[in-house]
Formats: structure tokens, sequence, C-alpha cells
């Protein structure tokens, strides 16, 4: 037993029942009071990994010591009982309960067989007062910020007695401003003798954040270092075995005569009385990528729902090529609009979790001539494609029949890329498109999109990585509370910083100054406001 480790992993191996080798014997430790991060590409064993300590899965040899003592999980309330807690990218809060009932949930104190809300709320209160929570604790979550929604996630763990916290992607959609904050706060749970455990794909931020870093890659620890003395550069070679390209503007091809392919006019959507999209004036052209950036929650997704037919405005116009786009069918859309669409979430909206490969990278042009013989399917052209899409993106896995449910995120994304990109769009609406991808992944994201931007086709580009939209996009537009705020025609000097304060409504430009810098940009641009 290895006294300086509050949490240690000996030759933790896993083999699911279909032959697939997540990990091979994993051996790390995570000392008392320390920041350690996990870094992979997606499929290489991480989340497999984490699994095992918050008691998710079940190892298929190996052991876990947790302070010097053996331990084995049946469930995720064993690992909570001992003391590691787990934040999982997509919070696992009740949205309608308060603060303090999240916080407690499960674990409330009783007094003569009665729920103690005066404790729990005093114990609560001391807790977010220790670690600079601003929190109310009879406000409802669905009330709160992303931002604060986390800080509750953390404070349940914190309640329930957690000494180790997993964080997964624990940045993926704060500010810069909020991730500056999250930074401040874990380090000092550090110095309060909790262990980080981080999992992150931003390596810039493993780099400031981490004491220390370890790399797995298929499923094997290949190395662990202290942050300090490994460069951005040889971790990233670590992870995918090669050196990984951040800067696009060398591939980029001058594109002329750009036209305006996707244009909304006063678009205003309305849920009862809550103004979701107020007033939404906007040009995509073609030969452009077109980044949108804002905080979760301030009309981005309700701007995809109106474009791809999800929800019918109450005002405006939205046309793709001279096609209105409003009352259409998701068919017509696709066809008739020639628009593409990688969602936000894969899983439920990009892909059938039951089907094959072959069957997922034709789900969304399944009818034509060339795959679709009405009588039945033209299996071998399916197989084809298949086969070639597989090698082009890269994608890891057994062949094209493999359930796709059981490929890593990353690799399910290239999967809805590649399909989507295929169906060669005037207009390409990426949602996230590399949202919980490692950087070798998003990197050849990043260069599928703009290969078709090269080709003159229009991307709107919806991140809430500022640096990602800042590399990839040629113009950006920020969004609050279901505005406008913001509009860069040239990105050359904006920072994420400055992206930050428009993004919680902090800086705003008037309508004046957008229209102003929209009609700096092409003349493709200025239809726009000839029409408005």
């Amino acid at each position: 037993m290895n006294q300086e480790y509050i949490l240690e992993l000996k030759d933790i191996a896993k083999v699911y029942d279909n032959g697939v080798v997540a990990n091979k014997k994993i051996s790390v430790g995570f000392r008392k009071g320390e920041i350690h991060a996990i870094v992979g590409e997606n499929g290489a064993g991480k989340s497999t990994l984490m699994k095992i300590i918050f008691g998710l899965e079940k190892p298929t040899s190996g052991q876990i010591l947790f302070e010097g003592k053996e331990v084995s999980f049946a469930s995720p309330l064993d690992s909570i009982a001992i003391g590691i807690g787990m934040v999982h990218q997509h919070f696992m809060l009740v949205p309608s309960f308060t603060v303090l009932q999240n916080i407690v949930l499960g674990d409330e104190p009783t007094r003569f067989s009665f729920i103690d809300s005066r404790k729990s709320k005093k114990k609560a209160e001391e807790l977010a007062k220790q670690y600079n929570f601003q929190l109310s604790m009879d406000e409802k979550v669905e009330k709160l910020s992303v931002g604060m929604k986390q800080k509750v996630e953390i404070l349940k763990l914190l309640y329930k007695g957690a000494k180790v916290l997993i964080l997964d992607e624990p940045t993926a959609v704060l500010t810069p401003q909020e991730t500056e904050q999250l930074f401040v706060e874990l380090k000092k749970f550090k110095e309060n003798g909790h262990t980080i455990i981080f999992i992150s794909h931003k390596l810039n931020e493993v780099k400031e954040i981490s004491d220390r870093i370890s790399v797995i890659r298929k499923g094997e620890l290949i190395s662990t270092h202290n942050t300090n003395e490994v460069s951005l550069e040889s971790i990233s070679e670590l992870m995918i075995g090669r050196r990984v390209e951040y800067e696009y503007s060398n591939i980029k091809k001058d594109v002329k005569d750009k036209q305006a392919i996707l244009k909304m006019n006063n678009v205003t959507l309305e849920s009862g009385k809550i103004r979701l999209l107020d007033d939404i004036n906007l040009v995509a052209n073609s030969g452009e990528i077109l980044g949108v950036v804002g905080v979760e929650g301030n009309g981005q997704s309700e701007l995809v729902e109106v474009l791809f037919g999800y929800k019918k405005p109450k005002t405006g116009t939205i046309d793709v090529n001279g096609v209105s786009l409003l009352n259409k069918k998701i068919k017509d859309i696709r066809e008739k609009g020639k628009v593409a669409y990688i969602p936000e979430d894969r899983m439920r909206q990009g892909i059938a979790s039951t089907a094959s490969i072959a069957e997922n990278m034709i789900s969304s042009f399944y009818d034509k001539k060339e795959f679709n013989h009405k009588l039945f399917m033209n299996h071998k052209a399916i197989n084809e494609l298949s086969e070639t899409l597989i090698d082009r993106y890269s994608v890891v896995c057994q062949s094209k029949d493999t359930e796709i449910g059981s490929l890593s995120g990353g690799n399910i994304q290239k999967v809805v890329v590649a399909r989507e990109c295929y169906a060669n769009p005037e207009l390409l609406i990426a949602e996230q498109p590399t949202r919980g991808v490692d950087v070798g992944s998003a990197s050849f994201i990043h260069e599928r999109l703009i290969e078709l931007r090269n080709n003159n086709k229009a991307i709107l580009l919806l991140s809430a990585d500022l640096g990602e939209a800042l590399a990839v996009s040629d113009k950006i537009i920020v969004m609050y509370d279901g505005q406008i705020v913001g509009f860069f025609n040239d990105l050359s000097g904006v920072t994420e910083s400055e992206l930050g304060l428009y993004m919680l409504g902090i800086k705003k430009q008037d309508k004046k100054e957008i229209e102003k810098a929209q009609l700096m940009g092409s003349s493709a641009d200025r239809s726009i406001h000839e029409e408005a």
C-alpha cells in the first residue's frame, strides 16, 4: 500500500462481453490535495475508468484502494458512501426543486422521523460560505445559470462528504469568466485536502489547473507527468501519436462571389409570455463559417429549432437559397433547402443507437435512388459508401455492421459529421460539433467544416467553445437573452474574454453597431438590410 495516495488503481482491466477491451491493466494513484488530469482520445478508455471508480461499471480484474483499503462498488451509492463523488457533463439536477432540495436529495437529515430542513439548510449554507458559492438555498434550480447549476452539483458532493471529486468536462459550457472562477474554487478545494480528478479535452485548461497529468491511449496508461514538466505539444502527441495543428488560416481558401445562403429577417419566437428569440436578423454567406456563441439557454438552441423546422416563429422570414423554410417538414428543409444538420445531442437526434454504422450513414438520405430501389435497398452501394466514409473519417470500429451505440462518443460524432458532410448541403448547421471530442478528432472535424466552406458552402457553427469559434469562424455573432448583442466581422483582435463579456450581458452593441458591422462585410450581408 502506498501511503501517498488517497485513491489507487492497480492493474484495472475492463473487457466487455462483446470482446471490446476498454482498459488494459491501468495502474495510477491520486494524491490527497492534488488536481490530477486524465486526458486521452475518445475511445481511449477514460470514461470507462471513471465509471469503474464511481461504481457505474465493474472491472474485469484489478484492485481499487481507497485510503489504503481495498474496496469494491456495486453502484455509485457505494462510492459516494466512502467519499468519491462525480459531477457529470450533463447535470443530474431536478429543475423544479430548490437548491437545498437538490443538495440534500437522498441524504435528508431527520428528527423524530421528520426531515430536519433547518439542520440541512444550516449545513449547506456553511459549505456554500466556506467556498464562497453565492447560492440562495431557496432558489429554484431551473432559474440558475449553467455556472451556478454546476456549483449546486459540486455542493451536493461536498454535502455528502466527498473527499475525491471527479469532474467530467467541467468547463464545456462555461464562459471564460465562469471557468476562471471555477479554477479559483478548485484550488481552494485542493488547499482543503480534496482530490480533484479533472477530465477534459481542453489541454490549455488542463495545463493551467492540474498538478499532474495521466495520458491514456487505446485503453492503456501511457504515462503520468508533473504538469509543469510537460508541454501542450508533447501531451497532444502522447494522446494521439502525432502533432495536431490548431491553426486553420493556412487551409482556408479565398472564396469569391459569395452569396447570401441563409437569410433570417425579424424572427421572433415565444413560449407563452416569454420571448425566446427577439427580432433576429442574420445572414450566412457561401464560402464562410458564421460562428454563433452564447451561454447555454440564451437562444442558440431555439435558433436551430426554428431553422430546422422544430418550432414555428411568431414573426419573420427564413430563406435558404430563396426557398422559404417556414411551415416546411424537416425532409423538405433537407431536400429543397439543401440543409444538413449536426445536432448537439448526437445520441438523441443524431443516430439510431441500435442500428448499424452503415444504416446510420445513410439515414438522412436513405430514399435516394442510388441506395433505395423502392422494393429493396441497394446494400452494395450502402456498404461501399459506409466503408469509404469510415475510412475517410477514421471511424474506429470493428466493421460497418457494428451497432453504432457501442462506439465511443467521438467515433459516433465522426459518423454523424461524415453523413451530413456527404450530403453536400448548401447550408450546414453544426451545433456543438466537437463537444466531448478529443483534440485529434476535433481538429479533423474542423478541417471537414473548412473543406465545405472552401467549396463555397455556408456553415452556421454554434459552439460553447470560444477557442473553437475563433479558430474556425470567419465571423461571429454573440447571443444573450434571445438577442444578437454582438457582431464581429473582423476576428483578428477579438479575444475569448471579450466574447465572454458579451455572453454574460456585461457588454452589448446596439442595433446600429451591429448593422454597421454587417454592412462592412460582403455585399451578401447587405441584402438583409435592403429587405428588412
